[in-house]
């Protein structure tokens, strides 16, 4: 029954097993809303979407919509306070965002249930009454212009700039769109503009009603969903403002048949090959785009991406449309290339068209589509619940491109085959209709342009279609050929039942080879499961070439199983092999009914590896490039790195690991390989859709090729050899600093991770901690970014080192260097101490009761729930029941506790307080580093000169890891 106002009946394509209700409304002031019924839900969450973006942004105010974005965060009319909204939503348990795209603006959060009205009110004012204040206007300029910094020297932001940079410049999608200091503040001020006001006119001429669509996902009846959003968004001005569209291509003649040759940050090559298509969204029934997508980004036998690995020339291939309108859309084709590839950069060329000419002369094939068509319907009816903040965001999308009844399947259900729609989309993928750009560090000094906002620099050249025919002739002779039939599409789609009512793991098995965790789907009704083996091979983490060398090993497996295992990945059955610090791990996720069959060719894999020197020669050259790319992480992510490695006992520095690469070479990986092996014990995890005695096959099988026969590759640890988890444990009342020059000169950002470490797992001092930490993330969030506006990245969060726990201020600067940034945490510290020893009880109170309800949230989705008690198996805790028993715990701390709590671990000064100040000094501050460790030191702080001599000095806590249920001397 609908309440009042316009009501359009509409019946909504749902999953078969979704249980929520949805109602799409539309008020009177043409706003568009769809309310969604949860009536399981932990968290209601809410999505507003505007059609305007940054295609609307006026000349030489770029980036002025995401700086709006920003803007009607801090305050409105009805909320004055600055930063009331996120103040609120942060302490009832919740998290909110924004972000902005080229022709939409979407705002969204989520908060626990029972404080949705007053936040959904405080979100809605955004929309009605902003205050957007002149003071908080040249601040946020500065955090915009902080956020297009961190982002000057990432290669994805600098080459998509420079796709747009290439384009007709009279189209938007030629703009930059991020906006900085100059488009915002200088500039402006030049030519007599005021900013604000040009805020205020852009607001006003485009945040109508009827450009809007709003999301509410709540736990009520639909009925009071609706009552409470008439009531709170009626009030947003309807302009009748007319759908904002942009008519027009953003690439014309001159900008198609190009080579653009472009210098990236980071070592390596690729390839991009963008063609100017139809947007699929006119025909999303029928997926032109998905099935060519399918097809050539193909990776199973025949492909073009089987053929470039096999030539040694090729690591990765994707394709798919991107950056689409309903106007104009591009097909990508993105090929990372090694060494050699980059070298036979005219093959390749000629490869790709030579592909796409099999497919035209092919014609589009009936079963390739229906299988597709078939895939995505089971993926459609069997997806994972999502979070509601996710899940709402997602929707609200859609809700501006398609009609009510696709509002939830968008364009995931191809359902009409079109021969014609794909013929027509694959002439458009001709030789003269493509722009390729060609990334590498080989053109450094070669190219002759430079793109304006990010510097990157280039050249263009005019590549005639008639040019890639000639090559085309020319090309390797290779068997391109379509994929067949795809085996690992389930047709067994069946729930098992489940016998008593498991609802935590429990150990299924043991043995001196391994241990069997077990834990059936009680919760998510879908038929999945999720299996893990943990290879624990202490040979494996003994020294940096060991470390190297499983490294290798695990992505040579991967490489080796790859053809073969794609058709699994997209039938939905996910696997994956990956090193750890104690060897590697196999994780198979996805439909049960074949999974048995993808773990059992994995695991014959391992059992029966070879080291092929052709495919060691392209991994290690992979391997060395991430290592060589460290040094352009940004610098708060050194700053963690360091951290870690100050922290964490036994690890190895990628300094070292990238030293000893250079002299491994195959034959060091063939004697390596038996040796790991030789001692090893299986950590094993079984969830899902299946049965306790399906679990114990599978790991009776694996032992058995392991660990039996005449001729064994594994024996079990001796009790000596388990692994462990060892942190470093830090000194009370003693502040550590160790401080570093950014690893990349260019960079101008200093760093500083200021983590205070406080106690090894236990409940009550882990609830205390996660309550302090839930009332201080957003008052330090407002004072030391939207205030002090010292940077974009500015954030404070626990941190859990194997069952060790403390927080951590991580913060990214150009306006401080990190000696100023940690006066300035320090001063939020005090600031802290006297708003804790004034809050009164009743906030305290609402924080505990937020808290709880985040405690209690229950998972969404079978994989969420496996990654929470893997951590617990991981770690060595095994505490099951950590959300409970803490919750227990909580329920009866204290607000003295928590300032007794604050005083002895986290106040400046405080005598039991155990600090780590990571410091990275980017160029702008590289000479205050000799100053700030030249300063008078107190005798409570200590300069770590050595990582290593420092990590050998110190006490450890002791390893919950390798304990309980392992023998022991």
């Amino acid at each position: 029954m609908a309440v009042g106002g316009i009501t359009d009946e509409v019946q909504i394509i749902k999953p078969r097993n979704d249980k929520r209700e949805y109602r799409r409304i539309v008020l009177q002031n043409n706003l568009q809303v769809l309310l969604i019924r949860d009536s399981e839900t932990d968290k209601c969450a809410a999505s507003m979407d505007v059609r305007v973006g940054s295609f609307s942004d006026p000349e030489g105010l770029e980036g002025l919509a995401h700086f709006l974005e920003h803007m009607l965060f801090y305050a409105s009319e009805k909320y004055p306070l600055e930063d009331s909204y996120s103040k609120y939503i942060s302490e009832h348990g919740g998290s909110t965002n924004a972000f902005t795209s080229s022709e939409h603006t979407n705002y969204y959060f989520d908060v626990n249930p029972d404080c949705f009205e007053e936040a959904l009110d405080r979100f809605a004012q955004f929309f009605i009454k902003p205050l957007m204040s002149a003071d908080a206007t040249t601040r946020e300029i500065k955090a915009v212009d902080s956020e297009n910094q961190k982002n000057l020297l990432s290669d994805v932001w600098r080459m998509n700039q420079l796709q747009k940079h290439l384009s007709v410049k009279d189209h938007p999608y030629h703009k930059f769109s991020t906006g900085n200091w100059d488009t915002l503040e200088v500039r402006p001020k030049e030519r007599g503009m005021d900013t604000r006001e040009e805020l205020l006119r852009f607001y006003n001429e485009n945040y109508s009603a009827n450009l809007m669509h709003l999301v509410i996902y709540t736990k009520d009846g639909l009925d009071k969903s609706e009552i409470l959003v008439r009531s709170k968004f009626q009030d947003i001005l309807n302009t009748d403002r007319s759908c904002i569209s942009f008519t027009g291509q953003p690439c014309d003649s001159e900008s198609l048949q190009i080579l653009v040759k472009a210098v990236p940050i980071k070592q390596g090559h690729k390839l991009r090959f963008v063609w100017p298509i139809t947007p699929g969204i006119r025909h999303y029934k029928e997926g032109p785009s998905r099935y060519l997508g399918h097809l050539i980004g193909h990776e199973g036998e025949g492909s073009l991406f089987y053929i470039l690995k096999k030539l040694g020339w090729a690591t990765s291939l994707s394709a798919g449309e991107s950056d689409w309108t309903y106007e104009f859309s591009f097909f990508k084709v993105v090929i990372d290339l090694t060494d050699a590839g980059h070298e036979h950069f005219e093959d390749i060329v000629a490869l790709l068209f030579k592909y796409i000419h099999l497919l035209q002369q092919s014609g589009p094939c009936q079963w390739i589509f229906d299988e597709l068509a078939a895939i995505c319907e089971t993926s459609f009816h069997y997806q994972d619940k999502i979070r509601p903040i996710d899940y709402v965001v997602n929707v609200a999308f859609n809700m501006q491109f398609y009609a009510p009844k696709d509002w939830l399947v968008g364009s995931s259900l191809p359902s009409k085959f079109n021969p014609e729609k794909i013929q027509s989309a694959l002439k458009e993928l001709s030789p003269y209709n493509v722009r390729i750009f060609w990334e590498s560090t080989k053109f450094e000094g070669l190219t002759d342009s430079t793109e304006p906002w990010y510097g990157t620099a280039y050249s263009v050249e005019r590549l005639p279609g008639s040019t890639i025919e000639e090559w085309i002739k020319k090309a390797p002779k290779e068997d391109l050929r379509l994929p067949g039939a795809n085996v690992f599409i389930p047709t067994d789609l069946s729930l098992k039942t489940v016998s008593g009512q498991i609802n935590l793991p429990v150990l299924l098995r043991k043995t001196p080879y391994s241990r069997l965790w077990f834990k059936p789907d009680t919760a998510f009704s879908t038929p999945k499961a999720y299996v893990k083996i943990d290879f624990n091979c202490p040979v494996s983490g003994n020294s940096p070439e060991s470390e190297v060398l499983t490294e290798i090993f695990t992505r040579l497996l991967m490489d080796y199983l790859n053809e073969y295992a794609y058709d699994a990945q997209v039938a939905g059955l996910y696997y994956g092999v990956t090193n750890t610090d104690y060897g590697f791990q196999v994780t198979v996720v996805g439909y049960n009914h074949k999974l048995k069959i993808l773990l059992e060719t994995v695991v014959h894999q391992i059992a029966n590896f070879e080291v092929k020197p052709d495919r060691f020669a392209v991994i290690k050259e992979l391997i060395t490039k991430e290592y060589q790319n460290m040094k352009f992480q940004q610098p708060y992510q050194q700053a963690m790195y360091y951290c870690s490695l100050i922290l964490q006992d036994q690890t190895w520095p990628w300094t070292d690991e990238l030293e000893v690469l250079p002299h491994l070479e195959a034959e060091n990986l063939v004697k390596f390989y038996p040796l790991m092996l030789s001692r090893t014990f299986l950590e094993c995890y079984a969830a899902g859709n299946i049965e306790p005695n399906e679990a114990e096959s599978m790991i009776q099988q694996i032992e058995d090729i392991f660990f039996r026969g005449s001729n064994p590759l594994s024996q079990a640890l001796f009790a000596s050899q388990y692994m462990t988890n060892r942190i470093i444990k830090l000194e009370r009342g003693i502040n550590y600093f160790y401080s570093a020059q950014g690893l990349n000169p260019s960079d101008e950002n200093s760093a500083l991770i200021h983590y205070i470490q406080v106690h090894q797992d236990d409940f009550r001092l882990n609830v205390i901690l996660q309550l302090f930490a839930l009332i201080a993330k957003q008052p330090a969030f407002h004072q030391l970014r939207s205030v002090e506006q010292l940077g974009y990245i500015t954030v404070l969060l626990q941190r859990n080192d194997s069952g060790v726990r403390g927080v951590q201020f991580i913060i990214q600067s150009n306006v401080k260097g990190p000696g100023q940034i940690e006066l300035r945490v320090e001063s939020f510290l005090k600031m802290f101490e006297t708003k804790l020893s004034e809050m009164p009880s009743d906030e305290f109170k609402s924080n505990v009761n937020a808290l709880i309800e985040m405690k209690l949230e229950k998972h969404k989705n079978l994989r969420e729930e496996s990654v929470f008690y893997w951590r617990e198996i991981s770690d060595g805790t095994l505490k099951f029941d950590r959300r409970e028993r803490e919750v227990e715990e909580l329920k009866r701390v204290s607000q003295k506790e928590l300032i007794d709590f604050f005083n002895e671990y986290i106040k400046v000064g405080a005598l039991q307080k155990k600090s780590l100040s990571v410091r990275v000094y980017g160029n702008l501050h590289s000479s205050e580093q000799q100053v700030d460790n030249s300063q008078p030191v107190e005798s409570s702080n200590v300069q770590i000169e050595d990582i290593f001599s420092f990590r050998r000095s110190r006490p450890l806590y002791g390893s919950f890891r390798g304990g309980y249920g392992h023998l022991k001397l």
